[in-house]
């Protein structure tokens, strides 16, 4: 990278991110750090931020609810720390927004690796996708902005799309009409393979069928193949 990404570090144990910092910033990327979600908000509005790491449970508001918050009107990058063991908590960190997620305890060069993982998948395109020169997809009534990265429909109304939203819909409208399945979405959009009990994508299709108003249970913009995978059944036009 040109210039050092920024992370922001937001965690409550004063241990964990002092190592990380030492860490990462050994590393080559320039660490932020915060204890809380007023902290978090003040480094924010005072500095640029590349990605965000949130630990789960913070005194205060937690880090769900600032995922939340931040996914609200923001599209940074954000990978969630949650407790060893708690499936449920990982479930609640994708579904508020989050792009990634990692257990306690881990190896600081595994948090390293999956900050540049996801850096890599927000700021280029991946293989396969629409050129450079696109800057609007259609399909259905609805239309991706591809400079501002969220959504619009035919009245005008614009949804926004977490970081892990806009990427697996841009997957989907890059391959319109094809049944993906879950290994391929994962590839594509995360760069690493399926596990077994990983429900990250099936999260994501439920968030986007929410957002796009398609109903779970007879979707017609993202429909689910038995057995199979899912596919965008509409017809997509791009724009330059």
């Amino acid at each position: 990278m040109e210039t050092a990404a920024h992370i922001l570090v937001v965690d409550d144990d004063h241990e964990i991110r002092t190592l990380l910092a030492e860490y990462l910033d050994a590393n080559g990327f320039r660490t932020l750090m915060a204890t809380n979600g007023n902290d978090m908000r003040k480094v924010l509005s005072e500095a640029r931020v590349d990605l965000v790491v949130l630990d789960l449970t913070l005194p205060g508001e937690d880090g769900l609810t600032l995922c939340r918050n931040l996914r609200a009107d923001s599209n940074i990058p954000v990978i969630m720390l949650t407790a060893r063991g708690e499936p449920l908590d990982r479930i609640l960190g994708l579904e508020m927004g989050a792009d990634d997620y990692l257990s306690k305890p881990f190896e600081p060069r595994e948090l390293f690796a999956r900050i540049r993982s996801v850096l890599r998948r927000t700021q280029a395109l991946p293989p396969n996708m629409a050129s450079p020169e696109a800057q609007q997809i259609q399909f259905g009534r609805w239309t991706l902005d591809l400079i501002a990265r969220h959504l619009v429909n035919s009245e005008g109304l614009v949804v926004a799309l977490s970081g892990a939203e806009y990427r697996i819909l841009k997957v989907f409208l890059d391959h319109p009409n094809r049944v993906l399945n879950r290994d391929q979405l994962l590839e594509l959009t995360q760069g690493r393979e399926s596990d077994p009990f990983d429900r990250s994508v099936d999260i994501q299709i439920s968030r986007l069928r929410q957002k796009l108003g398609d109903d779970a249970r007879t979707p017609v913009i993202i429909k689910t193949v038995r057995n199979e995978g899912y596919v965008l059944a509409t017809a997509v036009t791009v724009e330059s």
